[in-house]
């Protein structure tokens, strides 16, 4: 599936991306995603879920006026948002900058990746349609100025389920003028098709997240999503979009790479011509899934976000607590600043 703040407590997806996707433990910080600095460059692992967790993945309980007021709205409507669903430890950070995302397509993926806690089966090319209204709706609701939409992957769909998305973008617009929105999707198999149908509806930051570095996609990721294929598809978007469009991705760190490694994928999602990048501590969300090899100090987030800015990423967001959709209207405004400082938006 494709969420970056989807489950839970990991930082790319999903999904996803990148909504990408998606328990425990969203004890994980949130004001100050990197608010420390430690001798240890890694922290030693505890044999169970999230115990022995390092004082940096802690989080205070989310507060701000703005965010209980959504709260309040949403729950007076039976709504419903993936920040919530997934725990997400930034969640009144970005509901206090009026901030969300929402996963689309339901919430049964077709593909099983063995970070994501999303539920995995088969559709059967089941669709709610009513999802866009009601996701446009909730959208105004909250009187949101930036919305992530994310999906899980449906591979039982012709399209991968791209005409359905391209619905929600179109609907969130009409009925939420002026508003950003960020579309975390999946690969779609490639099909280019598919990304000009949600290209036609103008995303104005389309991500897909690589979640690991190449060596470890094939144990980390479904078999079908492919490392290179992910750098294909973000490559794509870029030389068939007919509107200037911003790519974005985003890494996990704890699954076994090394920091070379990680260098190495930022130069791979910059050849293709990825401009934002999102880095975060990868987190368990049941023993069923990928164990966490080790808890990245926040120096080592300090080091990679420097080097991704170095090599022309135009927003960076790397620390343990970073999850796909972090801050992402801060960072967007952030990018349009120093684009426009550089004559190349």
């Amino acid at each position: 599936m494709t969420s970056p703040d989807n489950n839970i407590d990991n930082p790319s997806d999903h999904s996803s991306d990148h909504s990408s996707d998606h328990s425990s433990d969203h004890s994980l910080a949130g004001s100050s995603p990197n608010p420390i600095s430690e001798n240890k460059e890694v922290e030693p692992l505890s044999r169970t879920l999230h115990i022995g967790k390092p004082s940096w993945l802690k989080t205070p309980i989310p507060t701000g006026e703005t965010y209980f007021n959504i709260k309040r709205d949403l729950r007076e409507r039976k709504l419903h948002t993936v920040c919530e669903s997934a725990k997400c430890p930034n969640i009144g950070q970005c509901w206090n900058t009026n901030t969300a995302t929402f996963m689309v397509l339901g919430d049964v993926c077709t593909r099983g990746c063995r970070f994501c806690n999303v539920k995995t089966g088969d559709p059967n090319g089941w669709l709610d349609h009513d999802e866009p209204r009601q996701v446009a709706e909730s959208a105004a609701l909250m009187k949101l100025k930036y919305v992530v939409i994310t999906m899980v992957d449906r591979d039982d769909l012709p399209d991968g389920g791209a005409a359905h998305v391209g619905l929600v973008v179109r609907a969130v617009k009409e009925l939420n003028p002026g508003i950003i929105i960020e579309l975390l999707a999946g690969d779609f198999k490639g099909s280019d098709e598919a990304l000009k149908i949600i290209l036609a509806e103008r995303p104005d930051v389309y991500a897909h997240n690589i979640e690991t570095i190449e060596r470890l996609s094939p144990r980390v990721r479904d078999a079908r999503a492919n490392y290179r294929q992910s750098l294909k598809s973000l490559k794509r978007v870029r030389e068939l979009a007919e509107y200037r469009v911003f790519t974005k991705s985003a890494i996990m760190l704890g699954l076994g790479e090394e920091e070379g490694e990680v260098q190495k994928s930022l130069e791979d999602l910059r050849e293709v011509g990825v401009e934002f990048i999102n880095m975060g501590q990868y987190m368990r969300p049941t023993n069923k899934h990928l164990s966490i090899k080790r808890f990245a100090h926040p120096d080592e987030f300090d080091r990679l976000g420097k080097f991704a800015e170095s090599i022309g990423f135009v927003a960076v967001a790397s620390a343990p607590l970073v999850r796909s959709s972090f801050k992402a209207n801060e960072y967007y405004a952030k990018a349009q600043i120093k684009l426009a400082a550089q004559n190349t938006l």
